[in-house]
């Protein structure tokens, strides 16, 4: 298997501005990683587009080739990938596996989704499609509100105690010029927001949104003949699954496919959770932070809140996460969120994160997950000395 190299990134701002197409959002994130990468578009192997919901929403399949004409990518091989809300990681883990296979030298990954042009129904029904339909057919809202309640009450964690996570996230976000809410909130703000689904109240969700984030992939050696060296390599890259449905698990409240997900890329990269810098976690609802942090294994069940509220999440803590807003905050526009991880920890380790910068950042966790844990794809990168 050959190294693997992030040579460039690109993003658009996360927004609900329905006047700006998909495709156009798109074909501007892929330019603007090839610029920042300094290569051509004739360089260019493969394109992997990652998208949930364009099918449902409107009415377009085939991205990847579409894609590929508005970004100037003409005969390309471009293929979309879908796994709900990983999307965006399972096109980067495809495009991983293609350059360190041998079978492209240089390769873009783009994540895009469009969410607002419809009603919030309709949007929400097509979400509920990563569940399990036979057996659950819930909305995503439902069914995070189902492992909140289980949560609080296995352990007797109070509603406040879930409020570091979004504060954290909104305050991050207020210096990150692509987030979309930039505003800063604090635990009385959101005790005071609404309950949405008792007991997620707004503050415990992310938004619904639009956006499109893109990175540049490249071999040792193609990335060795570009104008700057190389800053960042992905040094391992893994998935696992579980169940679509809750009630076919053995604990809802244990994420197998994090654990599983997160052991191996940490074996594959040899590396311990006490060297990680930061961790990009997939923080769709704050019952998913708490999930992960205890099924990746950085907090016992049942004590990872503890973490945000003795404030080891922040910048300056010792296990940052959503550095630059996050899902809560930066947004979530779904099939675009994996890329956007990967930009985000891509300026952490290349020393760009201007005021969001976690200081001395040499590795970073990078894992983007589908449905209530269904898929998970994770990413450990290192900054290259």
């Amino acid at each position: 298997m050959r190294d693997v190299f992030i040579v460039g990134v690109g993003q658009t701002p996360v927004s609900k501005e329905t006047d700006v197409g998909g495709r156009h959002r798109a074909a501007a994130a892929v330019k603007a990683a090839l610029a920042d990468a300094g290569v051509e578009p004739e360089r260019v192997g493969a394109l992997y587009v990652g998208n949930m919901m364009s099918g449902l929403l409107a009415n377009q399949q085939q991205l990847g080739g579409l894609i590929a004409d508005y970004a100037g990518l003409p005969g390309i091989e471009a293929l979309t990938v879908e796994a709900a809300c990983a999307s965006g990681g399972a096109a980067a883990r495809a495009g991983y596996v293609a350059v360190a296979g041998g079978a492209h030298d240089v390769v873009v990954i783009c994540g895009i989704e469009q969410m607002t042009h419809v009603d919030r129904d309709t949007v929400t029904r097509a979400l509920a499609t990563a569940a399990d339909q036979e057996l659950e057919g819930e909305s995503f809202l439902s069914l995070n509100a189902q492992l909140m309640r289980a949560y609080m009450d296995k352990y007797g964690v109070r509603a406040e105690d879930f409020a570091p996570f979004a504060v954290t996230a909104h305050h991050n976000a207020v210096t990150n010029p692509n987030a979309l809410l930039r505003k800063e909130i604090d635990v009385d703000g959101y005790l005071a927001s609404r309950m949405v689904s008792d007991p997620v109240r707004l503050f415990d969700a992310s938004p619904i949104c639009d956006g499109s984030a893109a990175i540049v992939l490249a071999s040792a050696e193609a990335a060795a003949a570009l104008a700057r060296a190389p800053r960042v390599q992905i040094v391992a890259s893994a998935a696992a699954t579980a169940p679509l449905a809750l009630s076919r698990r053995s604990d809802p409240l244990k994420l197998e496919a994090v654990e599983v997900s997160t052991e191996r890329a940490l074996a594959q990269a040899r590396v311990q959770r006490r060297e990680l810098d930061l961790f990009e976690l997939h923080d769709a609802y704050t019952i998913m932070s708490i999930l992960t942090l205890e099924s990746a294994g950085f907090a016992a069940h049942g004590t990872a809140w503890r973490l945000a509220a003795e404030g080891r999440l922040a910048l300056h803590g010792d296990l940052p996460i959503a550095t630059f807003g996050g899902l809560k905050a930066r947004g979530h526009p779904v099939g675009a969120t994996g890329c956007y991880q990967l930009v985000e920890a891509y300026l952490q380790l290349s020393e760009a994160g201007g005021a969001n910068q976690v200081r001395d950042a040499e590795l970073a966790l990078v894992q983007n997950i589908g449905g209530t844990g269904a898929t998970v794809v994770s990413h450990v990168l290192r900054r290259v000395a």
